[in-house]
């Protein structure tokens, strides 16, 4: 193996999948609720993630912090020690200091302990899932005998090709992060209107569309897909990842089967540090587009 892979836990990749991409290390961003302090990854053990969506039907205010750069040079010593190069892939910058915190940390410490090893960065300028679907493709990448500048040059030229369509059921938790107003939401509650969004090319999360009723809502993220994703649609890895509503993560990925010929999928949680701001109910689908 050339080289080593960090990412973030917002990159809402399954523990079998961080063993079997072999990722070396999850800077843990954190949720605090009522004065304590949570981690939705830990290392070598099973947490469950259905507890945060809870807290939230519960009304539990939350807040998200960083990852500790504690935990980050712990781990970015420990690979530099063994010898090894790192690559980071991080969580959007647009949405999150975490990108420039832990980068600018391990970078100061490559560069003033390490200088004969390797450090890359990148800014994925994307979310959850569409963030875990670089990782993959870093992953793969290296599998097939890449070298780290070989992965960093194939994921900055196709960075802006990671698609991310969202959806949520709930307008309040958008209005309590102040991407809706509070009329808004009293209104849109009362009409079912659900709100179509995507991450743009700058990283941000933008409001494109709206529907009326949750069905239509995810039925427009399968017709995004539908209308952008990069041929051959059908050998594509799609992740899909909800807040706690399976059923719908699941019926979202019959129709992308059924419309598109999709076999592959990772469904998974969209993790709490980015689901306290969506909430329950969000849907979210990622894949590789002509354009996000």
């Amino acid at each position: 193996m050339g080289f080593e892979i960090i990412t973030d836990s917002t990159s809402d990749l399954t523990t079998e999948q961080i063993e079997e991409l072999n990722i070396a290390g999850i800077a843990n961003l954190q949720i605090i609720a009522d004065g304590k302090v949570y981690e939705s990854y830990v290392d070598g053990k099973s947490v469950n993630i259905k507890q945060f969506y809870d807290m939230m039907r519960d009304e539990k205010a939350f807040t998200t912090s960083l990852a500790p750069l504690s935990s980050v040079e712990e781990k970015a010593r420990e690979l530099f020690d063994a010898g090894k190069d790192i690559l980071y892939i991080g969580f959007s910058s647009a949405l999150s200091g975490n990108f420039q915190s832990e980068s600018t940390f391990m970078e100061a410490l490559q560069k003033s302990e390490y200088p004969q090893r390797k450090f890359y960065t990148i800014d994925s300028l994307c979310a959850a899932g569409g963030e875990g679907l670089m990782v993959y493709y870093a992953a793969k990448l290296r599998s097939e005998g890449k070298t780290i500048e070989e992965t960093y040059a194939w994921l900055i030229e196709n960075r802006l090709n990671f698609a991310h369509w969202f959806t949520v059921d709930d307008l309040h938790f958008l209005e309590r992060g102040g991407r809706v107003s509070k009329t808004t939401a009293i209104a849109g509650t009362l009409l079912s209107i659900k709100p179509i969004l995507h991450v743009d090319n700058e990283g941000r999360l933008i409001n494109v569309s709206k529907t009326r009723g949750r069905r239509r809502s995810l039925d427009a993220l399968v017709d995004a897909m539908e209308q952008t994703a990069l041929q051959p649609v059908e050998e594509q890895m799609v992740f899909i990842g909800h807040g706690d509503c399976l059923d719908d993560a699941e019926y979202m990925r019959d129709q992308i089967k059924q419309r598109l010929g999709v076999k592959n999928f990772v469904i998974n949680y969209v993790d709490p540090v980015i689901g306290a701001h969506s909430g329950p109910g969000t849907i979210a689908l990622f894949f590789l587009a002509t354009h996000r």
